[in-house]
């Protein structure tokens, strides 16, 4: 016998990083009725969120367009963990290392001086000085972005759900949605454990997006990132009261980075490029010996007190727009929200991506989302 099918105001589809936000933020709001629904359970391996951590930075070198978020999403961050009794934001700072003129450092700079950021600039003397795990040249010039920090992502998606269960949500684990169609002003939600019906609907379903709404595969395509760890031989110099958050350019290589949170290696990601897929099924899910050798050895001129080879890695994947801005507005006559795109630069913004994506969800309107977020402003 088929299950009955479940009638709820507001379901959120796909609780990861966005999805356990834009729960929690629908939940607090008040709406009588709303359900979580998540392919695998509380806290996994498989999304773009998982790996032990995330860089934070105020001061975007993508642009000052997103600082004020960044401003508010820290705020949130901290909200959540104090409403949690969680430690999500690590309060250590977010240095940038690159040669003096970087487009990368400049557009940081500019961020700091239009919102007047707490900061410190470094020449190549104050970094040898002050960060002695780097290799510095001559003409390497640092900023310390003093708001940023590291994220425990997985922390944050259990006590964003946590919140929103406290406050009177459901979630249904171990769910898998196979369609979403508008059936008479409401949303059917076609699962591995019957239907749902809702009045309004917000995917937040990452790499998976387009299986849901396949009339955005002109825009999102799936990415994948690999994170590394490596041991220093020297673990004191890497603790987060002597090294912040970080990202490194030397010739070749971009790496970002934050200090050991497992007391004996650190997360440092020099960056590997994979090919972009139409659907998740196809994405790459190993590095090969010569990517981690490569790895270890940029790894290693990058922070020479490195073993030049990850004690750990692991390669997630994202869902990617052609100009790496999200996509955050509505479909089906604002009957469906969605959130995807988050090219890997999301989840620093997640508690306002999902607060936007809730906002819209519940009102029509969200002052975060910005017009390029939009289906029209990525059609253009």
């Amino acid at each position: 016998m088929a299950a009955p099918t479940k009638n709820v105001d507001l379901a959120v589809i796909g609780l990861g990083t966005m999805g356990s936000i834009a729960l929690w933020q629908a939940a607090i709001a008040g709406i009588q009725s709303v359900l979580g629904i998540e392919q695998y359970g509380r806290v996994h391996a498989n999304g773009a969120y998982a790996g032990e951590s995330r860089l934070f930075r105020v001061a975007a070198k993508e642009g000052q367009l997103y600082t004020p978020a960044l401003l508010e999403a820290r705020r949130m961050w901290k909200d959540l963990g104090t409403a949690s009794n969680r430690n999500i934001l690590v309060e250590t700072g977010a240095l940038s290392v690159a040669p003096e003129g970087h487009p990368d450092l400049d557009q940081t700079l500019t961020s700091i001086r239009d919102y007047e950021l707490p900061h410190e600039i470094l020449d190549s003397a104050g970094l040898r000085a002050n960060y002695p795990q780097f290799h510095i040249e001559d003409d390497d010039t640092g900023v310390l972005d003093v708001l940023g920090g590291a994220l425990r992502p997985e922390t944050a998606v259990l006590a964003a759900t946590e919140q929103a269960l406290k406050h009177g949500a459901e979630v249904s684990y171990d769910t898998e949605v196979t369609a979403i169609d508008v059936v008479d002003g409401r949303v059917r939600i076609r699962t591995s454990h019957g239907d749902v019906l809702a009045g309004r609907v917000i995917v937040t379903a990452g790499p998976w997006t387009t299986r849901l709404l396949p009339e955005l595969s002109d825009l999102v395509t799936v990415s994948s990132y690999a994170l590394t760890w490596m041991m220093p031989r020297h673990i004191e110099l890497f603790t987060p009261d002597k090294l912040p958050g970080f990202m490194r350019d030397l010739d070749d290589v971009h790496a970002f980075g934050v200090p050991t949170l497992d007391g004996y290696s650190i997360k440092i990601c020099p960056h590997i490029v994979f090919d972009e897929v139409a659907d998740i099924a196809n994405r790459p899910t190993a590095l090969t010996r010569t990517q981690l050798r490569w790895i270890g050895k940029a790894a290693q001129r990058l922070m020479p007190d490195l073993v030049a080879e990850p004690v750990r890695w692991s390669v997630h994947p994202d869902s990617q727009t052609a100009n790496k801005m999200p996509i955050i507005d509505t479909l089906a006559d604002g009957l469906i929200t969605v959130a995807t795109g988050m090219s890997g630069n999301g989840f620093k913004f997640a508690p306002i991506y999902g607060r936007a994506a809730a906002e819209l969800a519940l009102t029509g309107t969200s002052d975060w989302q910005h017009p390029l977020f939009t289906l029209t402003g990525h059609r253009g």
